[in-house]
């Protein structure tokens, strides 16, 4: 398949049908895992009360908390009931033990490898009083996980693996996200990726992220709306089923779009949410990839009708973003 847009990427699954038969699959796997492969990092949170002013201070608040993108999903897999894995990269350092401690609290199955001389991630947020988000990233140890890390049995009974988009751009933490799609691939797991933020993403070009993307080859992609506007350029939002055959996109407090293939006809709904006045959005998109994930693949199992069963996982994505931006966010306790 070729697309004057992202250039010519791998054949996709054609159809929704095909989702439905790796269904047999996951009943076979009634207890098997979601692993999740990327960062788990520090978010230093910034809100200051009003705009900020130059050379003085402003009155606000600052906060550390768990983050990370990958991290997230998978501690919103867990809250949901999934037995979650997350494969990570942290410092020898006392972020990284906290971090670690604070993620395997909640239920999650943390293998992270620790790398010596390098500090552990972290993610200034600067949050402005309007909530439009700022970040700068140090990534730290979180991009130094290699493939000879990956260990065989962390991809046994992976009913789906999931990555965000970060997991691919840095080195060697690429190199060893295509080995582990390779790993959980070979073991029948469905994959899924987040294209998790514009800029890293689009940083060599709209082609080669296109083609980065393609070479995945998800059973499942998540966007925003401006991810997938800052993707296709002038092209539809149809287009990005060539790169999987269905695709969910954010649009924040105005729903989701999902799009979805069955056969040679293109499927396209919307789904409503209800809008939250909330300020600090960070991590909402991570918990709805883990309410969809989890209801989707409860669906496959139980052999529900494939239209029927995304519109129950968008809904249910909808609900865990909810109960991220309204629920307690506790600060990180470094030790």
């Amino acid at each position: 398949m070729a697309s004057a847009i992202l250039g010519p990427v791998p054949d996709q699954p054609s159809t929704v049908a095909h989702q439905t038969r790796r269904g047999a699959v996951l009943r076979r796997l009634r207890r098997s895992h979601v692993v999740v492969l990327g960062d788990l990092l520090l978010d230093a949170v910034l809100e200051p009360e009003r705009p900020l002013a130059r050379s003085t201070d402003v009155a606000g608040q600052v906060r550390l908390r768990q983050g990370g993108s990958a991290a997230t999903t998978a501690r919103w897999l867990a809250r949901l009931g999934a037995r979650a894995r997350l494969i990570c990269a942290v410092g020898r350092d006392a972020i990284g033990r906290a971090l670690v401690e604070s993620i395997s609290r909640d239920g999650v199955n943390v293998r992270a490898v620790r790398v010596s001389g390098i500090p552990s991630g972290r993610i200034g947020v600067l949050v402005g009083p309007d909530g439009e988000r700022s970040f700068v990233a140090d990534r730290g140890a979180a991009d130094r996980l290699e493939p000879d890390d990956l260990h065989a049995d962390w991809f046994e009974r992976t009913a789906l693996f999931h990555l965000p988009a970060y997991s691919l751009l840095g080195e060697p933490l690429g190199s060893a996200a295509v080995r582990a799609l390779e790993m959980a691939r070979g073991g029948g797991a469905l994959v899924s990726l987040d294209l998790a933020s514009t800029r890293p993403l689009l940083a060599s070009g709209r082609r080669r992220a296109g083609l980065l993307i393609g070479r995945v080859a998800a059973d499942l992609l998540f966007a925003t709306g401006l991810e997938a506007d800052a993707l296709l350029g002038t092209g539809r939002v149809e287009d990005l089923l060539e790169l999987a055959p269905i695709v969910v996109i954010k649009r924040g407090r105005e729903g989701a779009t999902v799009l979805a293939l069955d056969g040679t006809t293109q499927l396209r709904f919307e789904v409503a949410t209800r809008p939250l006045a909330v300020n600090d959005t960070t991590g909402a998109g991570d918990a709805f990839d883990a309410g969809f994930i989890v209801s989707w693949l409860a669906s496959l199992g139980a052999g529900s009708a494939p239209v029927g069963a995304l519109q129950r996982a968008t809904l249910a994505g909808h609900r865990a973003a909810a109960r991220h931006l309204t629920g307690p966010r506790p600060e990180l306790v470094l030790r």
